[in-house]
């Protein structure tokens, strides 16, 4: 850290417009003439719509490859100077740093169908990194659930009060059950701000798949304190324990690439950075205040509830008068990723709309120009995919109509004359500059690794170093084309007003996808990639040379998501140390009681696999200590339950003891369980009536419950 304390507060504007249009100046520098030099091109065989259609897109779409050039070349250089003065963390003074932490402070995890043994296992890792260093008594932990599986809810009430137990940290970690979800995260996050979020002067979001050091959360409050004006501030997760190759692709890129494009946004953002909605700190009072989202003009897909918060948060906070900053340089803040390709698209199609729904709000009045910005690159950023291939789709029609018609270049006036390159040339020239800005920000990082005396070897040495470079650049050319399809088409369905279901993501390598999955999935994309590949072929090979890495990731699309998506096959790589990133060959102590634990929890299994699926609700059935658990978290109805309850309940309850769990729909499971009086109904007829009047299912269970101790839902480790 510079020995130079810097405050934000006395921040200069003037300073910040000059970033600002410094970044701005360099993109269109860079724009410029390879927009001339297409528009060149066009004007030596004609200009018609098609060549004007085709110059507009490239011209946006090469104006953000050169925005994501220019900005990791800021950052790059940034970091050769040893970071950038205006650095939220450079604030903090060596007393800072040295007083403890008074501020009452929630750490809250919003959850939804999420693997419990993770998310119990998160937090208890957490807890103790935070008791270690001495100022645990500050924080609270809420445990924020909307989950509508009725297994993992009783799992959840299960693992939460048996970490209680063994943190010895009862009155500090609760949980909460929504029974409506209204609103999805957003709408949980408000809940608590509403019911408990006055006793807290901040909040530290984490989602449930995030660790943060203790370290690494009490620097966050004591950078809050220190800068009474900012309202967030947002860490730089790094991914972790990616296990498939996809999964390792995406950390090894983040890890390598990410330090010098972060450095940049924070060069030109400043005190108006983005909050991502998770592994960042929230000033309370002010998000209570200011940070409410509006519904939305009109139904879903575009209107109704706003489905990509997190900008809008920001925003909001920033119009309010206080600041947003980007921890750019903070350690010890982690997150993990999907574990393929198709639930990496399964999770791009939820934010895609909610991105989308920010075009409404642009424009909205009193926000600051920079996160008009911010929601415009969302937009823009799933936006990109139509424009790419509405490009590619426009070049081959403009490749078809040129060799159908035989033309050569016009003997006209244009910049051919003052260069010495021929069409041919040119047009290579124009590639090999698009192609250039593409791999510069690698070449940048990789750059700064090496100015970096050690860091090479964190990632296993140089040869595994570059040989992953290669690799991730080579496979993501591969997946980049799908994604742009997939991209497409999840546009066209908003368009057309199909809107998402929110489901649980699965993370890391929850499990392999399947093959008729993928077959589903990817078929389009193959016949796309080769039907288009054969066209390319009869318009002119070297047209088909040019489109070939694209139509090959199309035509390979099955395949490629299916072996980067797989458990054993991200193994074998591992085992060659390619793809390896620090925290995996020198894992954080955090990480690495993380994954003690979580083995341990892959040992407890339900005694019966039979019992498997419905393992959550026998429990709560069953096991007399798990159904006042379960009673004792429901709320207490305001009078008794009348005639018409009775009447829809009673069968449900009838038919579950009889038939079994099989026999009811999700959705009656969950109206039973949340119904206090039916779940002491039902745990009395268990263990009261005749064997001969309950379901095989429930004698099994009962069997296997009176042999067996019932499976510890954490594990046992400190």
């Amino acid at each position: 850290m510079s020995d130079v304390r810097f405050d934000p507060a006395r921040l200069d504007g003037t300073r910040i417009t000059q970033r600002r249009l410094l970044v701005a100046t360099l993109t269109l520098l860079l724009t410029g003439p390879a927009v001339a030099l297409m528009a060149d091109l066009h004007w030596r065989v004609g200009m018609d719509n098609w060549k004007l259609l085709h110059l507009v897109l490239f011209a946006v779409l090469f104006s953000l490859v050169a925005f994501g050039a220019v900005q990791a070349a800021v950052g790059f250089y940034c970091r050769l100077r040893g970071g950038d003065a205006n650095r939220i963390l450079n604030s903090l003074a060596p007393e800072d740093e040295a007083r403890p932490v008074t501020a009452p402070t929630a750490i809250v995890m919003p959850v939804f169908n999420e693997d419990t043994s993770r998310i119990m296992e998160g937090l208890r890792v957490i807890y103790r990194s935070l008791e270690a260093t001495g100022q645990l008594e500050a924080f609270d932990f809420f445990i924020l659930s909307d989950t509508t599986n009725p297994n993992r809810w009783i799992e959840e009430e299960s693992a939460w009060v048996a970490l209680t137990r063994q943190l010895d940290a009862r009155g500090r970690i609760f949980y909460r059950k929504r029974r409506v979800n209204l609103n999805k995260k957003a709408g949980n996050l408000a809940d608590f701000c509403r019911r408990w979020g006055k006793r807290y002067r901040y909040m530290v979001v984490l989602d449930a798949d995030s660790i943060m050091t203790g370290e690494a959360i009490t620097k966050l409050v004591r950078l809050m304190e220190k800068n009474t004006g900012a309202g967030i501030i947002q860490t730089v997760p790094r991914l972790v324990n990616g296990e498939t190759i996809f999964a390792r692709l995406q950390q090894f890129a983040s890890r390598l690439y990410g330090p010098v494009f972060a450095s940049g946004l924070n060069f030109w953002q400043q005190g108006e950075a983005n909050y991502w909605g998770h592994n960042a700190i929230i000033r309370v009072a002010p998000f209570i205040e200011h940070c409410s989202l509006p519904d939305l003009p009109g139904a879903e897909p575009f209107g109704g509830r706003i489905l990509s918060h997190d900008y809008v948060e920001a925003a909001l906070m920033r119009r309010a008068g206080w600041s947003v900053w980007l921890a750019v340089d903070l350690e010890g803040s982690y997150e993990e990723c999907p574990g393929n390709l198709i639930d990496f698209a399964k999770r791009d199609r939820r934010w895609l709309q909610g991105n989308l729904q920010h075009a409404w709000l642009v424009t909205a009045r009193g926000l600051h120009m920079a996160n008009r910005l911010h929601l415009a690159l969302g937009i823009l950023a799933y936006l990109a995919s139509p424009l790419w291939l509405a490009f590619l789709v426009v070049s081959s029609v403009i490749a078809w109509r040129y060799a159908a018609t035989g033309l050569t270049p016009l003997p006209v006036d244009s910049f051919a004359r003052y260069l010495p390159l021929d069409f041919n040339a040119q047009a290579l020239l124009l590639f090999a500059a698009t192609m250039g800005l593409l791999f510069f920000p690698k070449v940048l990082a990789v750059i700064d690794l090496r100015n970096r005396p050690g860091e090479a070897a964190r990632f296993g040495g140089w040869l595994r170093l570059v040989g992953g470079v290669v690799g991730e650049t080579a496979i993501f050319t591969l997946i980049a084309p799908v994604l742009m399809l997939l991209h497409s088409k999840f546009i066209a369905l908003t368009l057309m007003g199909k809107g998402v279901a929110w489901v649980a993501q699965r993370r890391g390598a929850d499990g392999d996808p399947e093959w008729r999955e993928a077959i589903l999935t990817h078929a389009g994309h193959t016949a796309v990639g080769l039907g288009w590949g054969g066209l390319a072929l009869v318009i002119n090979p070297f047209f088909a040379a040019w489109m070939s890495p694209i139509l090959l990731g199309m035509s390979l699309s099955i395949p490629v998501s299916l072996v980067t998506g797989q458990l054993v096959p991200g193994q074998f790589v591992r085992r060659l140390g390619l793809l390896g990133v620090p925290e995996e060959i020198d894992p954080p102590a955090e990480l690495a009681r993380l994954a003690r634990n979580l083995e341990a929890c892959r040992r407890h299994t339900p005694p019966l696999p039979e019992l498997a699926p419905e393992y959550g609700l026998m429990q709560a059935v069953l096991d007399p200590y798990v159904n006042a658990v379960h009673l004792a978290l429901l709320r207490e109805r305001d009078q008794a339950p009348g005639v018409a309850a009775e009447v829809r309940f009673a069968p449900l309850r009838e038919r579950l003891l009889r038939e079994g769990p099989s026999a009811l729909a999700a959705r009656d499971k969950l109206a039973l369980m949340l119904d206090a009086e039916s779940m002491a109904i039902l745990h009395r007829d268990l263990w009261s009536l005749p064997s001969e009047r309950l379901a095989a299912w429930w004698r099994t269970a009962i069997r296997a419950y009176n042999v067996l101790a019932p499976a510890p839902q954490t594990a046992l480790y400190r």
